[in-house]
């Protein structure tokens, strides 16, 4: 058996066919061939613009940023998945952090979607000025809210 083992390297279609069968260590090299990225069907990459409706998006005006959070493991996941969640910054589960909709980010965000959950942020009182920005939360809903500072009160306003 170990003579079988050492020679795969040289052995003709058929033969490794065979050799499959009889040797134990053949099972290296149909196992390599299962985890590489061009196995990932192209049908999962393919634009569903009609889904559009389905999560009250809006093709013409898309949203300007993904709130990401990872809510599977990466344990018993292939290397490039790991890598593109770590990358990322995705590694603390349930975790939520926000990235730009843009192609570039979207083509990362494809190969790991399994393992996502993606929502728009929505900005419902518009996005906060520099002064606010410690004042602001995001709900349970995607939902950017701003509790706007108060400004003092003008003396010479309420005098005249």
């Amino acid at each position: 058996m170990s003579g079988i083992c050492r020679s795969l390297g040289f052995l003709s279609v058929k033969t490794l066919n065979e050799a499959t069968i009889l040797s134990p260590c053949a099972w290296i090299v149909s196992a390599r061939s299962k985890f590489t990225k061009s196995r990932i069907p192209e049908k999962l990459f393919a634009e569903r613009s009609q889904e559009h409706e389905k999560y009250g998006g809006d093709p013409d005006q898309p949203h300007k940023l993904h709130i990401v959070t990872r809510v599977k493991s990466v344990i018993r996941r292939p290397y490039w998945e790991k890598e593109m969640v770590k990358h990322m910054g995705l590694q603390k589960g349930h975790t939520p952090v926000i990235h730009k909709n843009t192609p570039a980010v979207n083509n990362q965000l494809k190969y790991i979607k399994h393992l996502l959950r993606i929502r728009p942020l929505k900005t419902p009182y518009g996005l906060p000025a520099e002064e606010d920005m410690a004042d602001t939360y995001i709900n349970s809903k995607g939902e950017l809210i701003i509790r706007r500072l108060l400004q003092p009160v003008d003396q010479k306003a309420i005098e005249s």
